[in-house]
Order: structure tokens, then C-alpha cells, then sequence
């Protein structure tokens, strides 16, 4: 089998605290989740990140790493022509990470097998090693589980209930941990931002012992919107505007993501320009602001009336020149 180097798959240093080893699983989580990611091995990659954040996020799995790596005979056995072996009697140590590992190796390398999984379980029965469960089992806190969730930008607006569905694990009658599919209601609390995590306590890996589960983290991500999109708790709304609004100003009535408001317009459109609308953001304790992106939007000349009219409106502004116009805008 191959020797897996979860710290190189994380890319942290082996001395990386254990806050260091969860921003990179989080930073890696998001750029290759298969639900939003364009990478061609973004499943791939996400089961070996999965995977050596299995080991190295929990303190006993990755002493018994750390002391597989130091162990003798390791160098050679890593570089052999037969693959990578476990030094002899490498985990004959008192660590409790076999307890914690899910029964179901499926979603797991040969490696990790071999060292947590399956393979590790069936050598400690044939030695005997650790006595049966129930002596040895700790009281342990069941694992934290990530996993992301998208949203529409108004649900931030409005709160929402969301159904997920997720696989988490749970103690079998032989006190092993295996893999459960489970559907979660979610609400969506008003005001959730880009990035931000919604906790559901208790949701997560099964406890061991009389050990509590853990919680399931969602990294909320929103849906891409050509209408709006969020900064923080500020959000953009492009409006367009008619020729003789953009000109003239006045009030004007416009739907947007916050509801319908009546908005007073400047006189004289400039390009870009953008009206901002004081806590009519994201909720929040202090709500954010909207600001509306001003656009110009050109009717069509359709009917004989409709082209004297745009006659008219040339012989109104005989010296204006639009491509002198445009080229002034562009500096």
C-alpha cells in the first residue's frame, strides 16, 4: 500500500497547531467540495482531505502517527518495492484513536485501514490487545462534522428551513462507530452571512462511552445572482433607470431585494453611480446598507411615434457627441 503524508495533503508544517490544521482543512474544503467545485478531482481530493483531517484533528490519531513516523525501520519500509509496511508493533502504545474510528472503511485508503481502520481493529483482536469494548472505551466527545450549505441571499432576509441530508456516524450494538444517512431540518437565521457557520449541536459523530456527539458546522455560501450580491452585510442591487429618469431625478418607485421602496434619484446620470439606502442590508444588531447600482436602460423605437420622437430628442442636443462622451467616461 501506499504511505499517505497527511500533513503534505493539508500543506502544513508537521508542528502545525491544531487551529493551523483547521484553517487549511477549511480553506481546502471550500476550494475542492464537490458540490461547488469546478475542479476535474475535486471528489478525490476531498476524500484525502477528509481523511488526513480525520487523523490529524483528533490528538490520539495523530500521536500515533507522529510515532509511526519516528518508529524504527520506518525509512526503509516507506521506500521499499513492496510499498509502504507498518513498522512492527508501531500502535502496541496507549492510545484510544481505534475506539473513534468508523466500522465502514469504504470512504477510506488502504493506508488509513491498516493504521486506524479495519485492518488495525483486526490485528489488536488477534493479539488481544486492549480487552474487549466496553473495558476499554473512554468517556470521548463525538468528532465535529463540516459540511457547507447554499443559500439564496433573500433567505438571509427572510430566515428559511432548509431539508439536509448528510451522513454522520453512530454506535452499533458491538460499540463500533459506523456510517448513518440522516435528513436534518435547518432554520436559517435572518442575517447569516458569506462564510459564516451555522452550528447544530449534537448533530454530529456519535459519542464513545457516555461521551456527548458532537455538532455539525454548515459554511454557508451563497447562490450567484446577476440582480444582487452581498459584502459583509452590505448588498448590491442593480437598477435600471429610464433615459428621462436618469436625466431629470424625481422619485422612483423600485422593487428590490428589501421590498419595494420609493427611491429619489439625483438629476444627471454618471455611470456607475450608486445610491445607498441606510439599513436596508442584512439584518443585523446594526443592519447593513443597500446600495443601488444606477443603470441606463434604452427603449426600443418601434412604432412611427416612438422613432419621431427619438428625431426630436437628436435636434434637442445638436453638439452632443456620445463617443466623446464615452471615451470621457473610460479615463
Amino acid at each position: 500500500m501506499d504511505h499517505k503524508d497527511y500533513y503534505q495533503i493539508l500543506g502544513v508544517d508537521k508542528h502545525a497547531s491544531a487551529d493551523d490544521i483547521k484553517k487549511a482543512f477549511r480553506k481546502l474544503a471550500r476550494k475542492y467540495h464537490p458540490d461547488i467545485s469546478k475542479e476535474k478531482n475535486a471528489a478525490q481530493r476531498m476524500a484525502e482531505l477528509n481523511e488526513a483531517n480525520t487523523v490529524l484533528s483528533d490528538p490520539e490519531k495523530r500521536a500515533a502517527y507522529d510515532s509511526m513516523a519516528d518508529a524504527p525501520r520506518y525509512a526503509g519500509a516507506q521506500g521499499g518495492s513492496e510499498g509502504f509496511q507498518p513498522p512492527p508493533d508501531w500502535d502496541q502504545h496507549d492510545f484510544q484513536f481505534h475506539s473513534s474510528t468508523p466500522g465502514n472503511d469504504a470512504d477510506y485508503s488502504e493506508f488509513f485501514s491498516q493504521m486506524f481502520g479495519q485492518g488495525a481493529r483486526a490485528r489488536r483482536s488477534r493479539t488481544g490487545n486492549r480487552g474487549d469494548f466496553e473495558q476499554s472505551t473512554p468517556d470521548v466527545r463525538g468528532q465535529d462534522q463540516h459540511a457547507s450549505i447554499e443559500l439564496e441571499l433573500q433567505d438571509s432576509y427572510q430566515g428559511a428551513v432548509r431539508s439536509l441530508h448528510l451522513r454522520t456516524t453512530a454506535i452499533d450494538e458491538y460499540g463500533q462507530p459506523i456510517y448513518k444517512d440522516k435528513e436534518l431540518q435547518v432554520t436559517i437565521p435572518k442575517g447569516v452571512r458569506e462564510g459564516q457557520m451555522i452550528r447544530l449541536a449534537g448533530q454530529g459523530g456519535a459519542g464513545l462511552g457516555k461521551g456527548p456527539a458532537g455538532d455539525i458546522l454548515l459554511e454557508v455560501h451563497f447562490v450567484s445572482d446577476p440582480r444582487w450580491w452581498a459584502e459583509g452585510k452590505d448588498v448590491y442591487q442593480h437598477v435600471a433607470l429610464a433615459p428621462w429618469e436618469a436625466a431629470l431625478g424625481g422619485p422612483v418607485q423600485v422593487k428590490t431585494i428589501a421590498g419595494e421602496l420609493e427611491v429619489n434619484v439625483p438629476a444627471g446620470y454618471r455611470a456607475g453611480r450608486k445610491l445607498r439606502i441606510k439599513g436596508k442590508g442584512l439584518p443585523a444588531a446594526t443592519p447593513g446598507d443597500l446600495y443601488l447600482v444606477l443603470d441606463i436602460a434604452i427603449p426600443a423605437a418601434e412604432t412611427d411615434a416612438q422613432r419621431a420622437a427619438y428625431r426630436a430628442f437628436a435636434q434637442a442636443f445638436p453638439g452632443f457627441d456620445a463617443r466623446q462622451q464615452g471615451q470621457g467616461a473610460s479615463r
